[in-house]
């Protein structure tokens, strides 16, 4: 670990990290708006990103957006990287107290830690929108569970959808204020791997009343100004303690 992060964490009792896609990046999941990320890549439906993983399209289009989701949201190879390693570390210590996460693969849990809240829902969870019946991510991904490549519930016949939050839809309310709530009681917030350009999320930031404001990003952020600590470089690597 980076010998400034680690002195900061090691002068803390109550830490949390807010995280992006840029941890997830080392895991080879791409991001949003990088070079290599999704909005970059072919596009081979016409359409952009934002409009083929919106809850309209998702209505319209169901067909089409499970093609779309499961070519380009899902990555079932995936594992946990040095900075989720790290983090899962910090909660066993008792130093981490919780993540607040944009992320929806599922792979802080993975690395096995426990207090996670998902502002944008998670792949691994998928629900009938009759019913209400939860189904995990190898349930929708069986195509015999189906038709037309939507996953159809054996239960009612009704449509699985992902609980993931799509464009036009709002964030869950109950997990906005869980995740306020550990931000404000933290003495230190830990940024990492987000640009802090999505809202509402990126304001979360605000609500920070602790003493340490800790940045690691490869690139600058609107806040790096109001940080005590900004590294610019790759999270696994800042956060790295396989070694420890």
């Amino acid at each position: 670990m980076d010998e400034r992060l680690k002195k900061i964490v090691e002068n803390s009792k109550n830490i949390v990290f807010f995280g992006g896609a840029g941890v997830s990046t080392e895991s080879n999941i791409p991001d949003f708006r990088s070079e290599k990320g999704l909005y970059k890549a072919m596009n081979d439906y016409g359409r952009s990103p934002e409009e083929m993983l919106s809850h309209s399209f998702f209505r319209n289009h169901t067909e089409t957006f499970f093609d779309y989701y499961k070519k380009n949201l899902i990555y079932r190879d995936a594992q946990p990287n040095k900075a989720h390693r790290a983090l899962a570390k910090l909660e066993a210590q008792g130093k981490l107290k919780a993540i607040v996460t944009q992320n929806i693969d599922g792979l802080h849990q993975k690395a096995g830690s426990q207090t996670v809240h998902e502002l944008h829902g998670s792949v691994m969870r998928n629900y009938c929108m009759k019913c209400h019946q939860f189904y995990d991510l190898d349930y929708i991904m069986d195509e015999s569970h189906c038709r037309g490549g939507v996953p159809i519930c054996p239960v009612c016949g009704g449509i699985i959808k992902p609980d993931v939050v799509l464009y036009e839809e709002p964030l869950d309310g109950d997990t906005m204020d869980r995740a306020i709530s550990a931000i404000r009681k933290a003495d230190t917030l830990i940024i990492g791997g987000t640009s802090l350009v999505v809202y509402p999320a990126a304001g979360f930031v605000h609500y920070f009343r602790g003493d340490t404001l800790v940045l690691i990003n490869k690139q600058e952020t609107s806040y790096d100004s109001h940080a005590d600590l900004v590294i610019h470089d790759a999270i696994g690597k800042v956060m790295d303690m396989d070694e420890v």
